[in-house]
């Protein structure tokens, strides 16, 4: 960690280490991680309910609704990055491939600019389907 930030291998490491440290691994099955994020995400959904539409870079928010939000930002992740973990999911390769299967999907000649499903811009073209068949 520092200047460079942090990586997603430490922050697995890190969590498995928490876990580990408390002797919660027995808790920590895909079900139970996946429904807390599922909670946590709804935490960090209660500090937009009621506000509108809210600018980049959040102006107007006051110091300590910013920092509430990196934590419920950061337990969002914590979550997801356990629950990879645990589920022997390679988080950083699955995100690059999903990107990757994103650009074909959302080419940058046919979305640009457009808030389109990809099987409206794409009507014309080949679907391109990631491993569960989602196009």
């Amino acid at each position: 960690m520092g200047e460079k930030g942090v990586t997603l291998e430490e922050l697995k490491k890190r969590m498995a280490e928490f876990a580990s440290d408390r002797d919660w691994d027995q808790f920590h099955s895909p079900r139970n991680l996946l429904l807390a994020l599922v909670g946590e995400v709804g935490e960090l959904s209660e500090i937009f309910q009621w506000r509108g539409e809210v600018a980049r870079g959040l102006p107007g928010w006051k110091e300590e609704e910013r920092q509430h939000l990196g934590e419920e930002l950061s337990d969002v992740l914590l979550y997801l990055v356990r629950l990879s973990d645990v589920c022997g999911v390679d988080l950083g390769e699955a995100v690059l491939r999903k990107l990757q299967l994103n650009a074909l999907k959302y080419p940058v000649h046919l979305s640009k600019g457009s808030s389109k499903k990809h099987t409206q811009i794409n009507a014309n073209a080949p679907a391109v389907a990631d491993s569960n068949g989602d196009c």
